[in-house]
């Protein structure tokens, strides 16, 4: 046991090679997930089932979450801890949770590309597109229709991001201003402008 516990908290994977019975004890998986999140796919089905270990191995890396028991997947409190240190760990949840307003809040401004998996509602809603384009301007070809042909929304996203000009209304990709605030971030964000800013 003492030799297992060494191993995981240097390199959690090692619970891979552990026996069945240190695979069982909750302190030395405790250790590995501590260790590496995702350690907690090597760990039997009754010791991933206990809320306080999926919450250490989603505090460590967000992504645990696709190896956690549905119903811990549906604990709000568990994506949550799980899309704060990852915003895409949103993928890995179940669609309730891609649809509460906060959970896709929390996981867009960690990281704007979460938007990608958001409910479409909230793919919808300006607040929550705005946070994600202010964290990863790209995050704009994620929004609605209606929020690409959003001014504000568009020039927080072309400022963050180089190719966030490809994906805003077309409309806007002939608005000057807006085309001048993504060129001056990268130059070659002119060839998704309208072709009349082009002469």
């Amino acid at each position: 046991r003492e030799v297992a516990l060494a191993a995981v908290k240097q390199d959690g994977f090692a619970l891979d090679h552990a026996s069945g019975e240190l695979r069982r004890d909750r302190e030395v998986v405790m250790a590995a997930v501590k260790q590496q999140g995702f350690a907690l796919e090597y760990a039997p089905y009754e010791v991933q089932r206990d809320r306080e270990v999926v919450m250490a191995a989603v505090k460590q890396n967000g992504f645990a979450l696709e190896c956690t028991p549905y119903e811990l997947q549906r604990d709000r409190e568990v994506v949550m801890a799980a899309v704060k240190q990852n915003g895409l760990a949103l993928k890995c949840a179940p669609v309730e949770m891609q649809r509460d307003r906060e959970v896709v809040m929390a996981a867009v401004k960690q990281d704007g590309f979460a938007l990608e998996y958001a409910s479409e509602e909230l793919r919808g809603d300006r607040e929550v597109v705005m946070a994600a384009v202010k964290q990863f301007g790209y995050a704009l070809k994620f929004a609605s229709e209606e929020l690409r042909r959003d001014r504000e929304v568009v020039m927080a996203a072309v400022r963050q991001h180089n190719y966030a000009l490809e994906y805003a209304s077309e409309e806007l990709r002939g608005d000057r201003e807006v085309v001048m605030a993504a060129v001056k971030n990268y130059g070659l964000a002119l060839q998704h402008a309208s072709a009349e800013l082009w002469r």
